[in-house]
């Protein structure tokens, strides 16, 4: 049988699955111990103290049965009552309880009850009125009578005082135990935040603790964080170097051709103006997301000052939705960059684009949508790549880029902890772009 479904009822956080795993035993130990305990324990003593009072009772009985009269009957009884200290006086009919006086509770009052009833026929009704005193209402040749017993002679004195302090000591152990393997787990969870936090493109403060195993892993980390921080940096340097060497040669060239007659110069002054806008997308891939710290901002008003630039500047850019409030940590030159390179996809391949922007408790979602041929679903991971153009899907006789637009959006995405999707949309008919950011 599949234990798929008890997924959804296990807790999900490290220190929530720490305190199930050492309660539920300690609970396990506690029904077992106590129901054992009632079963075997106190059911077996009760039942032995209750035999005695019922043989004593045959005794009383005796005494009465041998005398003639009610008073006669006391009288008899008076010594044996003193020697086994009980009591017994004579009520009429009407004192007599119409049903049994037990507190759902009182366990060992229900075995009491059944012994008495079964080894004593001309039982009436059992009551106890509390943990003092039980009183026993039988039938006699004088009328009904009520015998009074003490109840620490038919139960036990304290019959929960083994479980009460299984229990407490029990508790105790889960707490102390807890307070421990919460200093064991708390190694784990700040190595989950540090690499949670350099997803996201933040670096913060992380020094390897804990347990051996725990230590090594953090360790690791910090030689993996490193490779990818040296990665990155030398990646910047050699595209800004490049591109930056690159554009000394392209101004000699602008000089030189300025000088020659301008209808002979305009097809090679398109070229080295071509240059100079890869030039440029080579830069702003080299940044990626290095540029500023993550700041506390406001997405939809971020969202909604990038669409009024770009339709200050001539585009057919609209925004049809924006919900949610609140802000997140996030870099906005990189996220501007991001969403006006998928605008310039998106009025270079349509003649227009949608902008859509969702905060919600768990995610940020800002969606560009055009009109144009789309992408195919199998070539959509393609097309997140650096340097790759899709000649088929995309027409790029208007303006073409280099196809680095969808590959910088997603590597500023990844670096804020979301992604980039690529998709049909269903208003336009063209590409949906979506930058999900989880919160």
């Amino acid at each position: 049988m599949s234990l798929r479904w008890l997924k959804r009822y296990v807790p999900r956080s490290l220190y929530a699955r720490a305190a199930l795993i050492l309660i539920a035993p300690i609970i396990t130990l506690q029904l077992v111990v106590s129901v054992t305990f009632i079963r075997q324990d106190l059911e077996d003593v009760t039942t032995q103290m209750t035999l005695t009072i019922t043989r004593e009772l045959r005794l009383i009985e005796a005494e009465m049965r041998a005398a003639p009269d009610r008073e006669t009957a006391i009288a008899r009884m008076k010594p044996v009552l003193e020697a086994l200290q009980m009591k017994v006086r004579f009520v009429a009919p009407a004192e007599v309880p119409p049903q049994d006086m037990i507190r759902w509770f009182d366990y060992s009052a229900r075995i009491v009850r059944d012994t008495l009833r079964r080894l004593v026929p001309a039982t009436l009704s059992v009551a106890f009125p509390d943990n003092l005193v039980v009183l026993l209402y039988v039938d006699t040749r004088f009328g009904p009578a009520e015998v009074t017993i003490g109840r620490r002679r038919v139960t036990a004195a304290a019959p929960h005082q083994l479980i009460v302090i299984t229990i407490f000591f029990g508790m105790l152990m889960a707490v102390i135990a807890y307070l421990y393997l919460r200093n064991q787990l708390r190694p784990i969870k700040r190595l989950a935040d540090a690499a949670q936090a350099f997803g996201r493109g933040r670096t913060v403060p992380y020094a390897p603790s804990g347990a051996i195993e725990v230590r090594a892993a953090g360790n690791a980390f910090l030689d993996m964080r490193a490779r990818i921080e040296r990665h990155l940096e030398q990646r910047t340097l050699m595209l800004s170097g490049v591109s930056h060497d690159l554009r000394t040669p392209l101004t000699r060239l602008k000089l030189g051709l300025s000088m020659l007659d301008e209808e002979d110069a305009a097809p090679l002054m398109r070229d080295v103006d071509d240059m100079q806008r890869l030039v440029d997308t080579f830069l702003d891939f080299s940044r990626g997301t290095a540029e500023g710290a993550p700041e506390t901002v406001d997405p939809l008003d971020l969202v909604d000052r990038i669409v009024a630039d770009a339709r200050r500047a001539g585009k057919p850019v609209e925004l049809v939705e924006k919900s949610g409030e609140g802000t997140l940590p996030l870099r906005p030159l990189a996220i501007r960059r991001a969403v006006e390179n998928l605008l310039a996809n998106a009025v270079r391949h349509g003649s227009r684009a949608e902008v859509s922007v969702v905060l919600t408790d768990r995610s940020l979602r800002i969606r560009v949508e055009d009109d144009g041929p789309g992408i195919p679903p199998d070539a959509r991971v393609e097309a997140t790549r650096p340097f790759i153009r899709l000649d088929p899907a995309r027409n790029q006789n208007r303006g073409g880029g280099v196809g680095l637009g969808l590959a910088i959006a997603l590597d500023i995405a990844r670096a804020h902890g979301g992604t980039l999707r690529l998709g049909e949309s269903d208003r336009l008919g063209g590409l949906r772009a979506d930058i999900v950011i989880a919160r």
